[in-house]
């Protein structure tokens, strides 16, 4: 997925959010992207998400199955967690099977029939969690993930990030928090005065460890290396 010569602002008169934004975003990478309150962080990331469109440059090859988790849910809307989440399923046309277990996978399972203005602000995270990963994205796009939610999802969720990009999704993450600057191999992108720049990462020495493990685990070990940032080259037979 590539922007080219991005550009965005709210209103006609108002000043530039966004000025000649031109970056590649490749599939199984995680990218974060920092820089100050305000610099336009989040306003990349719903064109990115294809939410608002460029008023300059295009945007090409957008995955077409998007999820998109907002910094804050909006709980004001008539559904119970269930009823949401299973309204955007339909929505997306995609079976409602996952919903219980996403919801039991991130810890909310206890709030299915709980209506979405009574949630406090780390359950309404976990939603906005559920919706945004339910359809299996192949563009993953995640504000401020991490804000509110309890510690045992807040260390869990990284992995989780790291699966997406293993399976081969795109995955774009703000994280004021820094709960993702650990996991190995991350691209990074710094927001300031409407520019977007890449942030050169430190120079890793790799070396070649050999693992022999049963042949009927090999596809879950290499799964699970994956997902943790490893590079795997598994042996033709």
């Amino acid at each position: 997925m590539r922007l080219e010569g991005v550009a965005f602002r709210y209103h006609r008169r108002d000043p530039w959010v966004l000025r000649d934004v031109t970056l590649t975003l490749l599939p199984g990478r995680v990218t974060e992207v920092t820089g100050r309150n305000g610099a336009g962080k989040s306003t990349l990331l719903r064109v990115i998400a294809g939410l608002r469109g460029p008023h300059k440059g295009i945007v090409k090859d957008r995955p077409r199955r998007v999820g998109y988790a907002p910094e804050r849910f909006p709980v004001d809307q008539p559904f119970t967690v269930r009823g949401y989440l299973g309204h955007m399923a339909a929505i997306r046309r995609v079976p409602a099977d996952p919903v219980g277990a996403w919801a039991e996978r991130l810890g909310f399972g206890h709030l299915l029939d709980v209506r979405l203005p009574e949630l406090s602000k780390g359950s309404a995270q976990k939603v906005g969690l559920a919706q945004a990963l339910m359809d299996d994205p192949g563009l993953l796009i995640l504000d401020e993930p991490f804000a509110g939610l309890d510690a045992a999802t807040r260390a869990a969720l990284p992995a989780l990030i790291s699966e997406f990009a293993a399976e081969g999704a795109i995955v774009v993450v703000s994280d004021h928090q820094r709960c993702i600057e650990a996991l190995p191999g991350i691209d990074r992108l710094r927001v300031d005065n409407g520019t977007v720049t890449s942030i050169p990462s430190e120079k890793t020495d790799w070396t070649v460890l050999e693992v022999e493990v049963p042949e009927d685990e090999a596809d879950t070990v290499e799964t699970k290396l994956r997902a943790d940032g490893y590079r795997v080259r598994r042996r033709k037979r």
